[in-house]
């Protein structure tokens, strides 16, 4: 498993090297498979993924300068989280909230400079979050139906949750890989088209399912978006018609899946209900957007921050908002930190979407979701969601990727 640099390809070939490395991947991508299947913490993918992650630093990964902003922002980000546990009177449950959060924050470090040490594992990286999805979601699906005994530790108030602790977690987490496949339905040849349909509905059945507003939304968002940034990065007319004409026949597909699921009375129900835009716990007295007011009051008054957990037991509801829970949880250091990330993140992304490269559709899947959670989490906690960390790294990993390719191709030039 030991790092070697992605121009190895020049070196003598070591069959030694070349299988170590080959075994190294395929250990990443069973990491990203067991990020579907969190029902409890600390879950296998923090276990296996600590362990990897230390085997492979100790074996020479390295953290390239393009790398280390990430790394520096994300230890601001949790040094603020430990200054909030000293204004804390009881500290329980904080530290481990905060061993968390580094935990993920090094993962994220971690699948950047995997990226950064070969694209091709970006694949790998796909392909194992599509193999994880379809499991956890059908789990979902199964559940919900009742379809065998015990099935219904896979849902929570009626909600499909998979493999996951909480539907709100289970149903955005499908969205990355329900992207890739929907790319990959666009691109592909016709005839090749039809294999990636059952994908894409049995997680598009698990993401309604969730019946999670902000997994809809950010479904929604993404996949309209992905269509029009492939509309604009392929300008013959050819190829315009038949995404076109390939993305009205998915939403009409879509459609017709939803509509059967509708079928069902207790679906429907659940779907008029929670499709209202603001439900009685958003704008009751203390509901979620007036908790939003005070949190942000009481955040100016503690620079520091109130400490994890603790607006939650002041309230009863934690803050449903990524901006309020870097303020309360980590600070005002971690909210700047916090927001720097978050808009250099996309602004990178934003810059190099559209170049033609060989990681250029991950960077713009990935892009694109990261984009979708910064707009649902001003309703909603991404704290601790480990796959929102995966996409920070893809994101930056593919940003280390290009400014390598743009100094060898500066090197070749002169």
């Amino acid at each position: 498993m030991s790092a070697v640099t992605p121009d190895s390809a020049s070196r003598p070939f070591n069959a030694q090297a070349a299988a170590l490395r080959l075994f190294g991947s395929a250990m990443v991508a069973f990491g990203v498979f067991l990020s579907g299947f969190v029902m409890r913490e600390p879950a296998p993918y923090e276990v296996f993924m600590a362990g990897q992650i230390a085997i492979w630093f100790l074996l020479g990964l390295k953290i390239s300068r393009s790398v280390a902003p990430l790394l520096i922002l994300f230890l601001l980000y949790n040094i603020g989280g430990i200054l909030s546990i000293t204004v804390m009177k009881d500290t329980t449950g904080a530290p481990l909230y905060i061993a968390v959060s580094t935990f993920l924050a090094l993962s994220s470090v971690f699948y950047a400079a995997i990226i950064e040490d070969g694209h091709q594992r970006l694949k790998l990286i796909f392909r194992a979050w599509v193999g994880a999805a379809v499991l956890t979601s059908m789990l979902g699906i199964l559940g919900y139906f009742h379809a065998f005994p015990g099935s219904e530790i896979f849902t929570r108030y009626d909600r499909a949750m998979g493999a996951f602790q909480d539907p709100n977690v289970f149903g955005p987490y499908l969205v990355a890989p329900t992207l890739y496949l929907i790319y990959r339905l666009l691109s592909t040849r016709l005839s090749r088209a039809v294999l990636y349909v059952p994908g894409i509905l049995i997680l598009a059945l698990g993401i309604f399912l969730s019946f999670s507003r902000a997994a809809w939304g950010l479904f929604a968002f993404a996949t309209l978006s992905l269509i029009v940034v492939m509309l604009l990065k392929e300008r013959t007319t050819a190829f315009r018609m038949k995404i076109f004409t390939l993305g009205i026949a998915a939403i009409l597909l879509l459609m017709v899946a939803v509509a059967g699921a509708m079928q069902s009375k207790k679906v429907s129900d659940l779907f008029m209900n929670r499709a209202k835009l603001v439900q009685d716990y958003d704008g009751a007295r203390l509901g979620r957007f007036e908790r939003h007011k005070i949190g942000f009051l009481l955040s100016m008054e503690h620079p520091l921050g109130l400490g994890p957990m603790v607006l939650g037991k002041m309230f009863g509801e934690d803050e449903h908002n990524i901006w309020l829970k870097s303020l309360t949880t980590y600070g005002w250091l971690g909210f700047a930190s916090y927001l720097i990330l978050m808009w250099s993140t996309l602004l990178i992304g934003f810059r190099y979407v559209l170049r033609e490269r060989p990681w250029q559709p991950f960077l713009m899947i990935a892009w694109l979701t990261l984009a979708g959670h910064a707009l649902i989490g001003n309703v909603i906690d991404l704290d601790h969601w480990r796959h929102v960390y995966m996409l920070f790294g893809i994101i930056w990993g593919c940003f280390a990727l290009e400014q390598r390719w743009i100094r060898e191709t500066r090197s070749a030039t002169n």
